[in-house]
């Protein structure tokens, strides 16, 4: 008797066992199958977007379209070298900006706490989520104004502003990602904090501080808002002159538009590309 209720028993249990991993293996792949759509959901509209500029500005690309100056909507054969130029030089100069600003407070973020860091920490958060277009007007009436003319100086100011409390909170993580130990080491063995900053904290953050500076970089060239106050041409950006000629009724305008677009999408899937290859190959080096 003892064993009948024995063997059923296990019977029972092996029953029991056998619906729970069917239970598992369902939800297991229930998840799988929304991990799967919510990643094709993520990935369609880059897709989207990448075909699209593609097969609409693909057509307008050539060598003499980069290297030929503007023309008239009414005459073709012009090119975007103008833009190109200005945006290269607005982006360096808002980089000389940016870059030295956001590595000191990110290192006084880093030594220091207190009210001093935690309301700076707060601005930075607050300063991301401005819209852009308030910087531009920001740097028109600070600039612009009293100066009476607009210029590269005013947009790449705004393009400072507007990438500074990135690169503040992602040198700040960048810098986290160092233990602490080895900062108090090198301040123990009687070093300058400059110099433990320089040969220590900012060495071995150097991979992550380069990838956020770069991404920071991918958000502003694309930003059209701030120059719309600062640059008195539309031939002095790229993203001024996808907005002017990409409103025009000329379809010679559109089509500078698109290849425009298309050029500056491409500049900016390099720049996230290069942040990735420079942080691993910074990271490789180190070790």
């Amino acid at each position: 008797m003892s064993a009948v209720l024995a063997a059923r028993r296990r019977e029972l249990v092996r029953a029991t066992a056998q619906r729970s991993l069917a239970r598992r293996r369902l939800t297991g792949r229930t998840a799988q199958a929304m991990c799967a759509v919510a990643a094709v959901a993520a990935v369609a509209p880059l897709v989207t977007l990448l075909y699209y500029t593609v097969s609409r500005g693909a057509g307008a690309l050539s060598w003499s379209f980069l290297v030929n100056a503007p023309t008239p909507p009414t005459i073709p054969g012009g090119g975007i070298s103008t833009a190109i130029v200005g945006s290269a030089e607005i982006v360096g100069l808002a980089l000389v900006l940016a870059i030295p600003t956001s590595l000191l407070a990110a290192l006084f973020l880093f030594e220091r706490s207190g009210r001093l860091a935690a309301g700076l920490r707060f601005s930075a958060d607050v300063l991301t989520g401005v819209p852009s277009i308030i910087i531009g007007i920001f740097a028109y009436a600070l600039l612009v104004l009293p100066l009476h003319q607009f210029g590269n100086l005013a947009a790449a100011f705004a393009l400072a502003v507007l990438m500074l409390p990135i690169m503040i909170r992602a040198d700040e993580e960048a810098m986290r990602t160092i233990a602490l130990d080895l900062w108090e080491a090198g301040i123990a063995l009687g070093a300058r904090r400059g110099r433990v900053a320089r040969s220590v904290v900012l060495r071995g953050a150097l991979p992550d501080l380069v990838t956020g500076n770069l991404l920071a970089i991918a958000r502003a060239v694309g930003e059209t808002a701030p120059l719309l106050f600062t640059l008195a041409t539309p031939l002095a950006a790229m993203t001024l002159l996808i907005y002017t000629d990409g409103t025009q009724a000329f379809r010679v305008a559109q089509e500078t538009a698109w290849g425009t677009a298309l050029v500056l999408l491409g500049f900016v899937l390099l720049l996230s590309v290069a942040a990735k290859i420079a942080a691993w190959r910074i990271s490789q080096r180190a070790r």
